[in-house]
């Protein structure tokens, strides 16, 4: 069985014991969280929610609190200076436990 769920603006087709990174959630390492399941499908005829499939539930456990690797990016001027910036992206890396139809 697997779901369609959304988190940080994105969707993602998850199935139990999945490991996936998403945007930052709230919450420490082994702390659980649900989210929102826009679709069933597997076993039998696929559930598809109006936005949410109502009682559906995934639940998910924290794995990790990370961030991403450095990404640098220089501007150049027409004066003839450039400078540096960088950024590094928050995330969060969660393992599906459940998955439960409504």
């Amino acid at each position: 069985m697997y779901a369609v769920v959304k988190t940080g603006g994105k969707q993602y087709r998850v199935g139990e014991g999945d490991v996936l990174r998403v945007e930052k959630l709230d919450g420490e390492a082994g702390s659980k969280v649900q989210l929102d399941v826009l679709m069933i499908g597997g076993t039998e005829a696929a559930k598809v929610g109006q936005p949410t499939v109502p009682g559906a539930k995934v639940e998910a456990e924290i794995v990790f609190q990370g961030r991403h690797p450095k990404l640098v990016h220089y501007h150049k001027r027409k004066e003839g200076y450039t400078y540096k910036k960088g950024h590094r992206q928050p995330f969060t890396e969660l393992k599906i436990t459940s998955i439960v139809q409504g």
